[in-house]
């Protein structure tokens, strides 16, 4: 039995001498913040009731915590000046070795930065998160290094992942390879340009709303969003868990599949999102083709809020022209794919409040492997630094704290009941169809906004093209972005939807559709 003294209380300073050290206030303050109506010899008493919780609270202190494990040695660490990092997209570069054989020896990745490196700063695009250095490999990572990839370094991302624009990082904006005057696409804004240029072969990014999808479709990569769980996300930051997602991105639909195949699978209970994933040879059945399969053209994603008729037609042409590879192309309608969008923003109101002002950055992880290092740093530093939110986050928060205040989680709790209807309508529309088509966002990239730009031009650009992508976050359907092309020198996504643990349909659509635009 450990014994804890009271003169080894360090955690907090709040023994049975609480009272005598002027404590008391905290304990008004809580019973106020809980409505109990609780009179001095009240607060007295139960100041007394605590002594046993502190000395719990310090056990678990004293304990040695189980860590990720760090297998690989660190390269030398490199802050790429301006000149040598072109489009803004790098935030760290290094050279991680992992084995020297494996599924992915001589392939290059890059890791979004929002994804622990032990060893290599974590910024999370937002100066609250500065200064912090994990010292544990997410998972992901730990599973390329395993088979043999080679990580180059940490690539920008987004101000806390909360942008499908590129410019709300602290670091600035990353600039799309296609004309710099324009967005790359967010949150794994870094990964797609690093990609795209050609300085890197792949990159694993976060997907809430579209955050692998939307800057694979401004910037002309291929990027999938998984089926919810597949992937786990132990050790990255999230925003919400219902919502959160790790998922490849590369230059081919090959590469996708391959890294898709070496970065899924259960994760020994490290992550409470997976419920004993399906995990398949995706490198192997990405090949497969498309004959007999069966593509529903979703009407109402190609008349979204800000949609562009150049994109809408070349997503509807390359769509047809999958019919002369053995598709069979039908045109079908999903009322509720107009509103499905909003749904998800509303059910995820109270979990990222949750996640920004309470449980930090792995959120309420029950059960589930926790990055204590960076809780304790985002807590102190969300504190201090709070003004430094980007006006993304603190327009979401705000309208969160009033809605918790006035209705408590009902709203979000009501969404979430609705988040099973859409599930249900997509799961019919898929017993119909093999995959959804769609446009992955209504428009090609935005322009950058100026300097001087005002919060909600900053605003306004930053939350336009979820409409297509960010259904599927919420119900959890695995979805790619698929280049397909060009319109006025920016790139097209077209994207695919498949049913839950079909990922390999989706592939295998993807597939279909480089093949047919290469020939």
């Amino acid at each position: 039995m450990i014994k804890i003294e009271k003169t080894k209380i360090v955690l907090v300073d709040m023994s049975a001498t609480l009272i005598h050290h002027g404590h008391i206030r905290l304990i008004k303050k809580a019973a106020s913040d809980l409505y109990f109506d609780m009179d001095e010899s009240e607060i007295s008493e139960y100041s007394e009731f605590m002594d046993g919780l502190i000395a719990g609270v310090n056990l678990v202190e004293s304990l040695d915590e189980p860590k990720l494990p760090t297998k690989y040695p660190r390269g030398e660490l490199i802050r790429p000046a301006e000149k040598e990092n072109r489009y803004n997209a790098w935030f760290w570069k290094c050279s991680i070795k992992g084995k020297s054989e494996g599924k992915l020896a001589g392939k290059s990745v890059v890791i979004k930065d929002n994804i622990c490196v032990a060893g290599v700063p974590m910024m999370n695009g937002s100066n609250v998160f500065e200064g912090l250095i994990p010292d544990q490999d997410a998972t992901v990572v730990t599973r390329v290094l395993d088979e043999g990839g080679e990580i180059l370094g940490k690539a920008v991302c987004e101000n806390f992942c909360f942008s499908g624009g590129s410019h709300t990082s602290a670091t600035g904006p990353v600039l799309n390879p296609h004309d710099v005057a324009y967005m790359a696409g967010g949150s794994s804004s870094g990964c797609a340009a690093l990609i795209v240029s050609g300085e890197c072969d792949m990159g694993i990014g976060s997907d809430q709303g579209g955050s692998v999808r939307m800057p694979a479709s401004f910037s002309g990569c291929f990027g999938i969003k998984p089926t919810y769980g597949l992937v786990p996300y132990t050790g990255a930051s999230g925003i919400e868990q219902s919502v959160d997602h790790l998922g490849p991105m590369a230059a081919s639909t090959k590469d996708c599949a391959l890294l898709l195949e070496v970065i899924a699978g259960f994760d020994e209970g490290r992550d409470p999102r997976q419920k004993n994933p399906i995990t398949k040879k995706y490198s192997e059945l990405y090949q497969k083709g498309v004959k007999g399969m069966r593509i529903g053209l979703v009407e109402e994603s190609f008349a979204m809020p800000g949609h562009e008729e150049d994109v809408s037609n070349l997503v509807r042409e390359t769509a047809h022209t999958l019919g002369g590879q053995g598709a069979i192309i039908n045109r079908i309608s999903i009322p509720e794919h107009e509103y499905a969008g909003t749904i998800m923003l509303v059910s995820i109101l109270d979990g990222t409040l949750s996640t920004f002002t309470e449980q930090g950055p792995n959120g309420p992880n029950f059960q589930g492997h926790s990055m204590t290092e960076a809780i304790k740093f985002y807590y102190s530093a969300r504190r201090e630094k709070a003004n430094l939110m980007p006006v993304t986050v603190k327009n979401f928060l705000l309208f969160a704290k009033i809605m918790r205040e006035r209705y408590g989680n009902y709203y979000s709790a009501k969404a979430q009941n609705q988040v099973r209807n859409i599930n249900n309508i997509y799961d019919k529309a898929l017993g119909e169809q093999d995959l959804l088509l769609m446009p992955t966002t209504p428009m090609k990239a935005h322009k950058l906004p100026d300097k001087n730009a005002t919060n909600g031009e900053i605003l306004g650009c930053a939350l336009d093209m979820l409409g297509n992508t960010s259904p599927f976050d919420a119900t959890g359907h695995p979805s790619m972005s698929v280049p397909i092309g060009k319109s006025e020198g920016l790139p097209v996504g077209l994207m695919l939807t498949g049913r839950r643990t079909e990922d390999d349909l989706v592939l295998r659509g993807s597939q279909a559709i480089e093949e047919l635009l290469a020939s």
